[in-house]
């Protein structure tokens, strides 16, 4: 998918870094919790030992895991970010995913945190990853759910771009859907298998989770909690197509 250049010009900075590569975690709130216990519960010892974040934005995921790691490597495209990450984490590198500037088999766990819908290429960069795995190394993987009511980066529509969750964009022919949201991907399953298929790699676990709802908690408490509740009990049944996010681990063969 090609990147948006018309309009991209038209955005101040800031907005147009935001629509291009995301917005890194801010606040640290349940939803970012629940995401940390997951990379814990799931890269088990893997974690502990040589821990890429690849994408690690302003850090926030690195400095909760670097005094657990023998050695935790961040990695940013933007060099603004990682000035801000320095102030909690030490080792930090800039540098784009599709080239990472490690030895083949450094890593014994390498953690995507919704990075790879943002990059240039995409099979280049799992591939990057790949290569930075060592054997029996892991892949933890957080990425946009196609499933999901909302696009969450926002659109372009007549040239200009449009922040915030755009109700069923996702659902439009995906030709259409790429037009309205070039500067971002979406995956199925389908779409994940396809970009897995050919390299050595096994899948552990993979599950669609939905988010925490940490905005509508902050405005109404109890109606938040109850809502966030019910949805992830909802993980567990086939709603969980309508889910935010992927969560896949894969282990290196």
């Amino acid at each position: 998918m090609k990147k948006n250049s018309m309009t991209d010009t038209q955005l101040p900075n800031d907005l147009q870094k935001a629509a291009l590569r995301g917005e890194p975690s801010y606040v640290w709130r349940a939803g970012q919790e629940r995401r940390l216990a997951m990379i814990r519960q799931y890269g088990a010892d893997s974690v502990r030992e040589k821990l890429l974040v690849n994408g690690c934005g302003m850090g926030e995921y690195l400095a909760r895991l670097t005094d657990e790691a023998q050695l935790a490597v961040g990695l940013d495209i933007e060099l603004h970010r990682l000035l801000e990450a320095k102030k909690k984490n030490e080792h930090l590198v800039c540098a784009a995913g599709e080239h990472l500037p490690f030895r083949s088999g450094q890593f014994t766990a390498v953690l995507s945190n919704e990075v790879i819908e943002h990059v240039e290429d995409e099979r280049m960069a799992i591939e990057e990853i790949t290569r930075s795995l060592k054997e029996g190394g892991l892949m933890i993987l957080f990425c946009p759910n196609r499933g999901y009511p909302f696009e969450t980066h926002g659109v372009y529509w007549r040239g200009k771009y449009h922040f915030g969750n755009k109700l069923f964009v996702n659902y439009l022919p995906r030709s259409l859907r790429n037009r309205l949201a070039p500067h971002v991907r979406v995956y199925t399953r389908g779409d994940l298998e396809k970009l897995f298929h050919g390299l050595p790699f096994e899948v552990e676990s993979k599950m669609t989770i939905f988010g925490a709802y940490d905005n509508i908690i902050k405005k109404q408490p109890l109606l938040g909690k109850m809502l966030r509740a019910v949805i992830h009990f909802l993980e567990k049944t086939p709603i969980n197509r309508l889910g935010l996010s992927h969560f896949w681990v894969v282990r290196k063969q």
